[in-house]
C-alpha cells in the first residue's frame, strides 16, 4: 500500500545519543563516525541546544550524511541558498514525505480516510505549481496582510483581556496555548473565509499532522495521529467537494482555478493546497510568536521598548526569524548526481537544509550567537526561504509575530517569565523547534 506523499523508503530509525567529540575536518560519508557521530535530530540535547551541533555541521561537515535518518544534512548558507535557488537539480518532491517510516496499520487508517498529498505547494516541483502559488500569495499579499492588522489587533485583545483575567485569578497564565497557539488560528480562519469548524479543533489536526510526519512517535502514536490527520483531510475533502465555499473565499478560488492546460483543478489537489496552507499559516506562526515572547521577555529591558516603540517589535521578530525561526529544516532531493559543499550527491540522495544553522552562519552574519535586531543584512537569512518556494505567507507571520508581541506587551506591561528547572517543554520535530509553555506572571506577585 502507498499513499502519494507518504513515501518513507529513504529514512532510516537508527539513532545513536551522545555528544560532540574531535575529529578531522571535511564532509563524513556515510558510517565514518567522527565529531558528530553521536548526532540525534530528535534528542533532548539537540532540540534544547542545537546551536553546538548546528555550528559543528557548518565547521566540520558542511554536507553530513546522518546515519538516523538517512538524510544529508546541508548547513552553510550559500550551500542552502544555492539548493533551493535550483529546483531543477534539488528537487521540493519529499518535502511532505513522512520522516519515520509508517507501519501498515496506520497506512490502512488514511487510507479509509481517503488521504492523499498530491503535488500541490511545497512538494510541487511541475509546472502546475506557479499558478497554484499565484492563488494562494493573492491572499496574502500586501494589502490584504495590511487589511488584516485590525482584525490581528482585535483578536490579540480578546485573548489578552482573558489572559489579565486569569493572572489575577491564578496568578500566572501560558500564552502558548491560549495565545501565540490560538491567534493565528482565528485570523487565517478569517482570511480564508473558514466558519465550519472551531480553531480548537483545527489546531489539533494540524499539530496531529506536523508530528505524523515530521516526528518520531511510537507505532501507538502514531495511529493516535493517523486518525487526526485523516479527520482532517476527511474535512478538507467535504469542504472543498461540497462546492459551498464563498467565491471570495480560498477554497471557492481554488475550485475556479484552471491547470496549465486549461482543465479544472482536481479536487485531490485543492485538498493538498488546502492541507499545507492551513497547517502553515497557523501552526508555525504560532510556533513563531512563542518563541518570539519567549525571547522577548528574556531579554533585559525588551517588553517596555517593544511597547513603546512602534518599529522595536518588527525588528526583533525579524531577529527571532534569523537565529531562532520555527521552521528548522526542509527537504530536497537529488534530482542528478551534484557535487554540493565538498561532498559529491548521487541522484536520489534526500537533502535536510539547515534553515535554522544557516542563520548563524559566521560567514553571512557577525556575531550571530548576539540577539541584533537592527542589523544591515537582517533580511537576509532563510527562514521563510528563498526562489520560487518561499514562503507565500511570509509577510503575514511577520506581521502577525509583531502585532502579538507589542499586544502583549503593552496588554501585559508587567509580564514576567515563570522559570522552570529546565526550561520549557519544547516542540522537537524534525522540521518545526519551538516552547510549548509561555508561563508568565506579573512582577507584584513577587513583589
Amino acid at each position: 500500500m502507498r499513499i502519494p506523499a507518504l513515501d518513507t523508503s529513504a529514512s532510516g530509525t537508527e539513532v545513536r545519543d551522545g555528544g560532540p567529540g574531535s575529529g578531522a575536518a571535511g564532509p563524513l560519508p556515510p558510517g565514518a563516525g567522527g565529531p558528530l557521530d553521536g548526532l540525534d535530530l530528535f534528542g533532548d540535547g539537540f532540540v534544547r541546544d542545537p546551536y553546538p551541533w548546528l555550528d559543528l555541521l557548518r565547521s566540520q561537515a558542511p554536507v553530513h550524511h546522518d546515519a538516523g535518518t538517512g538524510l544529508w544534512l546541508v548547513s552553510r548558507h550559500q550551500d542552502i541558498r544555492r539548493v533551493l535557488l535550483d529546483p531543477a537539480t534539488f528537487r521540493p518532491d519529499n518535502a511532505q514525505h513522512a520522516v519515520t517510516p509508517l507501519p501498515v496499520a496506520v497506512l490502512r487508517v488514511l487510507a479509509r480516510a481517503g488521504f492523499q498529498l498530491p503535488p500541490a505547494l511545497a512538494n510541487n516541483g511541475t509546472d502546475s505549481h506557479p499558478g497554484l502559488r499565484r492563488v494562494v500569495t493573492r491572499f496574502f499579499n500586501a494589502r490584504r496582510v495590511a487589511e488584516a492588522v485590525p482584525v490581528i489587533e482585535r483578536l490579540a485583545a480578546e485573548l489578552l483581556e482573558v489572559a489579565r483575567a486569569r493572572i489575577d485569578a491564578d496568578g500566572e497564565y501560558d500564552l502558548f496555548t491560549s495565545f501565540a497557539h490560538v491567534l493565528p488560528c482565528r485570523v487565517l480562519m478569517e482570511l480564508l473565509g473558514v466558519h465550519d469548524v472551531d480553531p480548537g479543533t483545527l489546531i489539533r489536526w494540524s499539530d496531529a499532522s506536523l508530528e505524523l510526519f515530521w516526528g518520531r512517535p511510537t507505532p501507538d502514536r502514531q495511529l493516535e495521529l493517523a486518525e487526526r490527520a485523516g479527520e482532517f483531510h476527511r474535512w478538507l475533502t467535504t469542504t472543498v467537494r461540497t462546492g459551498k465555499a464563498t467565491a471570495d473565499s480560498f477554497i471557492g478560488a481554488l475550485a475556479r482555478h484552471r491547470l496549465p492546460d486549461g482543465t479544472p483543478l482536481d479536487p485531490q489537489t485543492a485538498v493538498a493546497a488546502c492541507f499545507f496552507v492551513f497547517i502553515a499559516g497557523q501552526s508555525t506562526t504560532g510556533q513563531l510568536i512563542a518563541t518570539v515572547l519567549r525571547r522577548a521577555l528574556s531579554e533585559p529591558g525588551l517588553w517596555p521598548r517593544v511597547a513603546q516603540e512602534e518599529e522595536a517589535a518588527g525588528a526583533w521578530v525579524e531577529e527571532v526569524l534569523r537565529r531562532e525561526p520555527p521552521v528548522t529544516t526542509w527537504r530536497r532531493v537529488v534530482a542528478r548526481p551534484v557535487e554540493l559543499g565538498g561532498a559529491r550527491l548521487p541522484a536520489g540522495a534526500q537533502l535536510l537544509l539547515m534553515l535554522m544553522g544557516s542563520g548563524s552562519d559566521p560567514e553571512v552574519f557577525t556575531d550571530p550567537e548576539r540577539m541584533c535586531p537592527h542589523r544591515a543584512n537582517i533580511r537576509h537569512h532563510l527562514a521563510f526561504g528563498t526562489g520560487r518556494h518561499r514562503c507565500p505567507g511570509a509577510s503575514l507571520a511577520r506581521t502577525e509575530a509583531a502585532v502579538a508581541l507589542r499586544a502583549a506587551a503593552r496588554g501585559l506591561p508587567k509580564a514576567r517569565l515563570v522559570a522552570g528547572a529546565k526550561g520549557p517543554p519544547m516542540l522537537g520535530l524534525l522540521s518545526f523547534r519551538a516552547p510549548l509553555r509561555v508561563a508568565v506572571a506579573e512582577s507584584r506577585f513577587n513583589g
